[in-house]
């Protein structure tokens, strides 16, 4: 399940990037099925055992472009070890709401892009996640949870102040906020209520088949409920 918009933020061979704070590695498996050279970098390093066993499956299943390259690298968003200007593109995706000193990591972020660079921020909408602090206390308290609500606006301006311009935005995931309001609303830990339950599936079902009546319902309710802010910005040339 992608939140980057690969239309607004080009990458294949000869593109250099690095998926801030990758996670499971979703953005990072598809740098490089475009055959681009991706870094996928976390903290975790258990998770990043994950990334890179399926970077080497990827790559015995025939995935891989001959060109593309993919490494797995562990450290702390605030202090990252590349070098100025290392980055042709930078994606940030769920990260940044984590991340009691933002504007540290958003500075890290310019320094490694490239003059002319582009990176793709994503952090949660505003609404969906007002209300899922509203709900239910333990979404935003557990260890490494969320620590702000960005809107727009913030996050734009934050950006800006260390240089970045700013571009176009849209919203994602339109189907997934009410799955975290139910989940919310039952318990935010509790994975065994039918409701949820059922809605799980459907989501994983819509992930796995791309139904045209769940597109269309998505496209409709992105840019009024969906779970997700993504803006693309520039480092200046």
């Amino acid at each position: 399940m992608l939140t980057v918009d690969f239309g607004r933020l080009p990458v294949g061979p000869g593109t250099r990037v690095l998926d801030l704070g990758c996670g499971g590695g979703r953005h990072a498996f598809e740098v490089l099925r475009r055959g681009a050279d991706v870094v996928a970098f976390d903290m975790d390093a258990e998770e990043l055992e994950g990334v890179a066993s399926m970077f080497a499956a990827m790559d015995k299943a025939g995935e891989v472009p001959p060109e593309a390259t993919a490494e797995t690298v562990t450290g702390d968003a605030l202090n990252m070890p590349f070098e100025d200007a290392s980055f042709d593109r930078v994606i940030a995706a769920e990260v940044l709401e984590h991340i009691p000193d933002d504007m540290a990591a958003m500075r890290e972020i310019f320094r490694v892009l490239k003059p002319g660079g582009r990176a793709a921020i994503t952090v949660p909408s505003f609404l969906p996640e007002r209300i899922c602090w509203a709900l239910d206390e333990a979404y935003h308290t557990a260890p490494g949870g969320h620590v702000r609500i960005y809107t727009l606006a913030e996050l734009s301006a934050k950006l800006k102040a260390v240089g970045m311009e700013i571009g176009p935005h849209h919203h994602a995931h339109g189907l997934h906020a009410p799955y975290w309001w139910l989940k919310c609303a039952v318990g935010v830990n509790n994975d065994d209520h039918p409701l949820t339950k059922a809605y799980h599936e459907i989501l994983v079902w819509d992930i796995m088949k791309r139904p045209a009546a769940t597109r269309i319902a998505e496209a409709v309710l992105n840019p009024l409920i969906g779970k997700s802010v993504v803006l693309y910005v520039r480092k200046p040339a």
